[in-house]
């Protein structure tokens, strides 16, 4: 009699177990769907900026299939430093942009816009 308690037993736990995994992926939306909620944000492309003294520096890629335009802002940290603003690139998909600036003296913020072209 034991060796079918302990046969159900293990039976009951995988029945569990595979009824656990399958509510848990039912709330997993698949790729398609992802894809197909038309989210506005889908054309960013992901930038990472580094400031270096007095130069800044924004390194863009854009993963998906429309075109990014970015820009690099310049805040300076003088008063009498005039802040800069890069001119507009277009960050085709798969695409990748290096955009620099600079102060005269310290930088007080960095930061990247995107838009549509």
């Amino acid at each position: 009699m034991r060796p079918l308690r302990r046969r159900t037993t293990a039976l009951t736990t995988a029945a569990l177990l595979t009824t656990g995994l399958a509510v848990s992926l039912a709330g997993v939306p698949s790729a398609g769907a992802v894809a197909d909620r038309g989210d506005p944000d889908r054309f960013h492309a992901s930038c990472r900026t580094a400031i270096e003294g007095s130069r800044a520096t924004a390194s863009c890629h854009n993963p998906y299939p429309e075109t990014d335009r970015i820009r690099l802002h310049v805040e300076c940290a003088r008063w009498w430093d005039i802040d800069a603003d890069s001119a507009p690139v277009d960050v085709g998909p798969a695409g990748y942009a290096e955009l620099t600036d600079r102060c005269w003296k310290e930088i007080r913020e960095v930061w990247v816009t995107h838009e549509r072209p």
